[in-house]
Formats: structure tokens, sequence, C-alpha cells
């Protein structure tokens, strides 16, 4: 008699995990963060809502780790921002692409509800800004630290505070839709940031 294999534990979980993934980011796009929870989240996954349960504790748990997962999936980790020898052109490519990566409709609603549910949520909200937000943040600091030290940033800067001089205003224009967003708009942030406001 023939023995049929094991089942795979392992691969069985995995593939559970997907469609959970798939089913938060899809439920939230479609019916907004609010009106998702995890029974609806369990049905379009086809798992029950123990599966879930047993993982995370929570939507918003759920919805982080498929947003960062969501991210990995894109080969979108964190990666050096080029150093072409122009502080200036360097920032306003990485922005540029930042915009494009705000709007893109994989990634908006996601991010959205994220951001939002952060600011209420404190657990969430650390864990937003250390595992998706501090990483990238790092990225400029080490951008502005070698424009430092090849003399395009003066030596007292603090190049974490100096990143949020272009990086905060377009996160708030986004996050409250005040007025569009615009690879125009990004290049100035960077020139005013860069070369202040005083007359040279």
């Amino acid at each position: 008699m023939v023995k049929k294999p094991a089942p795979d534990a392992t691969r069985r979980s995995e593939k559970s995990r997907r469609a959970i993934y798939d089913a938060a980011l899809a439920l939230v796009g479609e019916v907004g963060y609010p009106k998702t929870t995890i029974e609806g989240i369990a049905a379009r996954a086809g798992v029950g809502k123990q599966t879930i349960y047993r993982w995370w504790s929570s939507k918003a748990d759920v919805l982080l780790d498929a947003f960062l997962d969501l991210g990995e999936q894109a080969g979108q980790e964190p990666y050096e921002i080029p150093d072409t020898g122009d502080l200036a052109s360097d920032l306003k490519a990485v922005l540029r692409a930042t915009v494009d990566e705000l709007f893109d409709p994989r990634f908006e609603a996601p991010a959205r509800a994220l951001t939002a549910e952060g600011v209420v949520n404190e657990q969430l909200g650390r864990e937003f800004v250390t595992k998706l937000l501090e990483p990238q943040l790092e990225l400029y600091v080490r951008r502005l630290r070698a424009g430092q030290d090849a003399g395009a940033v003066r030596p007292d800067v603090d190049p974490r505070i100096a990143l949020e001089l272009f990086v905060s205003p377009l996160a708030q224009r986004w996050l409250q839709r005040t007025a569009p967003i615009s690879y125009e708009y990004t290049d100035t942030l960077v020139d005013y940031a860069l070369h202040g406001l005083a007359p040279r």
C-alpha cells in the first residue's frame, strides 16, 4: 500500500497568509478601512476567523503586514538614494518616484488607511513608523550626510531635521488633499529646502 505524503502545513499556512493579505488589501480599496472587518477578510480569503486571529490581533495588524508584504512583492525594499554628485537632482528624482508610489492604486488606499489609523492607534503608529517610515527616512539622512561630506550641505545641519523640509510638506499635502501634487511641486520643495528663502 502506497502511503500518501503528509500535507505540507508550511505551504498551506503560506497560501492562507497570502490569501488573507490579498483580501485585506482588496477590501480596503473597495469599501474603505472603516467598513473592512476581520469577518470580511476571512470570507474573502476563504479562511476561518480563527485562522486570522491566530496570527493577528486586529484588522490594523493584518493590513500593516499586508502592506509591508506588498512592498516586498513589488521590489520596493529600501534602497540607497543614488549619489550622482548632484544632491538636488538626486533628491528630486527620489521624490518624483515617491509621488508615483503615493498615487499607485495598489498602494494609495492601504497607505492612507494605515496612516490615519496610526494617529489614533498608538501601537500601530509605532510599528508603522518603525517598520516602514524610518528605514525610508534613513536613506535621506545618509544622502544628506554624503552631501555634507561633499560640501553641498552645511556641516552644522542635522540631516534628520533637514529631510523634513521636503518630505513633510509632501506627506501633508497628500494626506489632506489640499492641493495637487506634481513633479514641479516636489522639485520646488527641494529647491526651497536646499537654497532657502533669502535672496542669493
